[in-house]
């Protein structure tokens, strides 16, 4: 008996895999592009650490400044959030193959049930390989963006304190 396995077989199933795994990788390598944008974005920080100026607008200053820093989390966010739901998508319509599978073939065997199975957690696994590094990204960056505005907000409260003092 010939095993015809291969690992791109199981995101290449019908058009619906295809499409749901296609959305999964664009969502994985847009997720990697934000995380390597925001690495880059803080390594810069830490060579030039963001700094309120008297002169700037105290008001508003802060936000201004942390806002590179909050860019694009939310597309973070909305990866980690959708993409086990795309991956479960593609689960469910490998299990309905399946039995589709069984259907056409009058049998249970697993020649007949194995590939649709397959390609199901063939879908899940992209859905969770673009959803964890997302999330955990998203964390880790945003609690470094909210301890910079806090840092920022602390300077502005003591230059308006210093301000009123005079």
């Amino acid at each position: 008996m010939e095993n015809n396995f291969s690992l791109l077989s199981l995101f290449t199933g019908d058009i619906m895999t295809v499409f749901v795994s296609i959305v999964l990788v664009v969502f994985s390598v847009m997720s990697w592009a934000v995380i390597i944008e925001k690495i880059r974005l803080w390594r810069v920080a830490r060579r030039n650490p963001v700094k309120l100026n008297q002169n700037d607008n105290l008001a508003t200053a802060p936000e201004r400044l942390v806002r590179p820093f909050d860019k694009n989390l939310w597309f973070l966010a909305m990866v980690a959030y959708i993409s086990p739901f795309i991956g479960l998508f593609g689960t469910v319509w490998g299990v309905m193959d399946s039995f589709a599978s069984i259907g056409v073939n009058q049998s249970v065997s697993i020649g007949v049930i194995a590939p649709g199975l397959a390609v199901a957690l063939g879908t899940t696994a992209l859905g969770l390989i673009a959803a964890v590094p997302a999330a955990i990204a998203h964390q880790y960056f945003a609690k470094r963006a909210d301890d910079l505005y806090d840092r920022l907000d602390d300077a502005r409260r003591e230059f308006n304190s210093k301000k009123q003092g005079l």
